[in-house]
């Protein structure tokens, strides 16, 4: 009983978010969406009402309409977006530009909900680990916030706290989404392309990892261990005896943020020795370990004497394959060459498949990209606009980019801000050409091939020395009727429909002829009832039989095929 108690109020509250849900999207002006899935009459929506406030969204585009909406709507939304916006292949470049806008700022949570989490999490009072827990928050997010706080040993920390409740909310904004994508994909055509159950289930993995803390501790040792020894860097390490899925407590770094050293720094050696710094480090995250912090905007980034450079919130982290990165050095590289037929193949080989569609012109627009990007001085050169047009470009021929590499293609133009703001005369492409040139050289370095031929020659003798088994396996199936060979011919369909209108006409007209036949000897039989001399069942059937070959004769002419 109380299983089905705790089933019906979890339904009740689903349904109450589902209407909240709807409302914001009405509010917005997505009338047409929700009428074809029936939301208003399945939620019973106040339609009038939210019709007269989408009339005064009109002033606004239709991706600003979609940005507000998803921040209106929270955290799981906001992620939800920024997936989306990683679908190069299937948003249009004006929603890509706009959504990566979204925000997930929120009002601060007040302390009293900060102290009852770190209470739960450490299972003890917070005052028997802390000597004092700022009580206003360093930042403020949809998922959590951050304070300053010393450790009962004197040790100065950060201490990151999960908003009370919002792994619930999120679960059921996801079962919600799920449900939505499910009707989307069955009911709507035009969306099958967009594969939204793919794309929930893969912002529920996304999601699911960034609330929990210690994924984002254990990118924080990974981060710290792959840059080991590494000069001009600091990553903050993370407290794991005190950190837990909802609370994370980290070490305190005192520098500064990009404007603050700007500002001491007006320029000078310092600056430009900071954004080589910056540069480096992110082209080796990205080309040499391919695990690469996918945000470093400049509020995550903090500069110290040295310089040295600190990342802050490791909480979304891309990671490229080690063919993804040498695919991405064959792009460059052909670009470099100005050779668009590679370049295109580079391309193409990075895309997902799938979308099946023509390929024709891609070559042309490749050489006209290079032509417009990679003929300019150095200072009029912008990686960022390079990027947007490159996912521009895979967007017209919809040709799906995987979001880790999107990312990485983002991370880059967040580097290149920073850099620029540091250090406008810097070379980004002569500093990555060495990066490029040694992921190339690695894919044709003895080791590698010497692996490649050992890998390749292990996968043969497997396949040899289990074909005969496998073989043998197909064959019994095939015998005892398990397994079945079905041939399937593709694009006979209207031949199929032709045919069956053809056979059906014929077994018509043959009916009617036997109608007529069969009214005909029961008119000259001259069996009772009697209309004038003349059987009135005979008369009946011959009215019965023209009115099918009228029908017949006006569907034939319909059709133009007398």
């Amino acid at each position: 009983m109380l299983e089905r108690l705790r089933y019906v109020r979890q339904t009740f509250h689903d349904l109450v978010r589902a209407r909240e849900i709807a409302s914001v999207f009405l509010k917005y002006g997505y009338h047409d969406l929700a009428q074809l899935l029936h939301l208003p009459r399945l939620l019973g929506l106040p339609t009038r009402r939210l019709r007269e406030q989408a009339a005064a969204m009109r002033s606004l585009t239709k991706p600003q309409r979609l940005r507000l909406a998803l921040e209106e709507l929270g955290p799981t939304f906001v992620k939800a977006g920024q997936l989306v916006s990683s679908r190069s292949g299937l948003v249009a470049p004006e929603y890509v530009a706009e959504l990566s806008r979204l925000q997930d700022g929120v009002t601060p949570m007040a302390f009293d909900a900060v102290e009852s989490v770190m209470n739960a999490e450490l299972r003890q009072p917070w005052t028997e680990v802390f000597v004092e827990v700022d009580h206003a928050p360093l930042g403020s997010a949809s998922i959590g916030q951050v304070h300053r706080a010393r450790l009962l040993t004197g040790e100065e920390v950060v201490v990151k706290v999960q908003r009370p409740g919002i792994q619930d909310k999120v679960q059921t904004d996801l079962d919600i989404l799920a449900r939505f994508a499910g009707l989307l994909e069955h009911q709507v055509e035009e969306m099958r392309v967009w594969r939204p159950v793919a794309l929930v289930e893969q912002l529920r993995r996304d999601l699911l990892r960034e609330l929990d803390y210690r994924v984002e501790a254990g990118n924080m040792r990974r981060f710290a261990e792959q840059f080991r020894g590494r000069a001009g860097l600091l990553v903050p390490a993370a407290f794991a005896e005190l950190s837990t899925s909802r609370l994370l407590v980290m070490d305190r770094i005192r520098g500064l943020k990009l404007g603050e050293f700007v500002a001491a720094e007006p320029s000078g050696p310092c600056r430009t020795a900071a954004a080589e710094t910056i540069a480096d480090l992110v082209m080796q995250q990205i080309f040499v370990h391919g695990f690469f912090h996918a945000d470093p905007h400049p509020g995550n980034l903090m500069i110290l004497p040295g310089p040295r450079i600190c990342f802050l919130d490791f909480g979304m982290m891309g990671f490229l394959p080690r063919e993804g990165r040498e695919g991405f050095a064959s792009l460059v590289g052909a670009i470099a060459e100005r050779d668009e037929e590679a370049a295109t193949r580079a391309l193409l080989d990075l895309a997902e498949p799938g979308l099946g569609e023509s390929r024709s012109g891609l070559s042309a627009d490749m050489a006209d990209f290079i032509h417009r990007n990679f003929n300019l001085a150095m200072k009029e050169f912008s990686f960022g606009r390079v990027t947007r047009e490159l996912l521009s470009l895979t967007a017209r021929y919809h040709l799906v980019i995987p979001p880790d590499f999107v990312s990485m293609l983002k991370a880059f133009g967040q580097m290149e801000e920073v850099v620029r703001t540091l250090d406008p005369q810097r070379d980004l492409m002569a500093q990555a050409r060495p990066f490029l040139r040694n992921v190339r050289l690695r894919r044709l370095g003895p080791r590698r091939l010497v692996r490649t031929l050992s890998d390749s020659g292990e996968d043969f003798f497997t396949l040899l020395r289990t074909l005969p088994r496998d073989l043998r396996s197909f064959l019994g199936k095939l015998r005892s009727g398990e397994a079945r060979v079905v041939l399937r011919h593709d694009g006979l369909e209207p031949l199929q429909r032709s045919l069956d209108q053809v056979t059906n006409r014929v077994a018509f007209a043959i009916v009617l002829a036997a109608l007529i036949v069969g009214n005909a000897l029961i008119i000259h039989s001259r069996m009772p009832p009697l209309w004038h001399g003349v059987p009135l069942v005979g008369l009946l059937g011959f009215l019965v039989t023209a009115v099918l070959g009228l029908w017949l004769l006006v569907s034939i002419l319909r059709h133009g095929r007398l």
